[in-house]
Formats: C-alpha cells, structure tokens, sequence
C-alpha cells in the first residue's frame, strides 16, 4: 500500500516545495469548498446563504489566482467565470 501512495505523497511534497504560498491558498480553497459544501447539505432547505456565499466566492478567487500562477488557463477560466457569476448572483441576492 506504501509504494501505491509514494508517488502521491512526492508530488504533493514537489507541489509544496515549488511555491509554498499557493499550496497554502489551494489547502484553504480547497477547506472553503468543502466547508461550503457540507454545510449546504446540512442545512438545506434555508442555508446560511449570507455566509456561505461570499465566502465560496472568496475560495473561488483563491483558486483563480493559484490557476494564473500555475499557468493553468482552464482552471483560471472556470474560476475567474464561477468567481463572475456568484458574484452577480450574490448582488442579486442582496438588492
């Protein structure tokens, strides 16, 4: 089983010795997303919207900068894009 996950482990090492900021932000994002997520099915069918929303923005305009430092143009797009339209959905929301 050790030698299954060894390349895993040594590319997660590789990614967080190549910048150690993003790999930070990409850590938090990623918490944000699975945060946001959990607490979503938890409380539906009247989620803390107020709350969760802007912070799923947040976490999504983490992951757009860690896709424009990666160099990754299709994350960076679907991040910039998701980052766009909650944006617009959570001004919405609040007039």
């Amino acid at each position: 089983m050790n030698e299954l996950l060894k390349p895993t482990f040594d590319w997660i090492q590789d990614d967080f010795k190549s910048n150690r900021i993003r790999f930070a932000v990409e850590l938090v994002a990623w918490a944000i997303s699975i945060g946001c997520s959990i607490t979503m099915a938890l409380t539906v069918p009247n989620p803390p919207l107020l709350v969760l929303y802007p912070l799923w923005i947040f976490g999504c305009a983490m992951y757009a900068w860690a896709s424009w430092t990666r160099k990754s143009f299709g994350m960076l797009a679907n991040y910039c894009l998701l980052t766009t339209i909650d944006s617009i959905g959570l001004i919405r929301m609040l007039a």
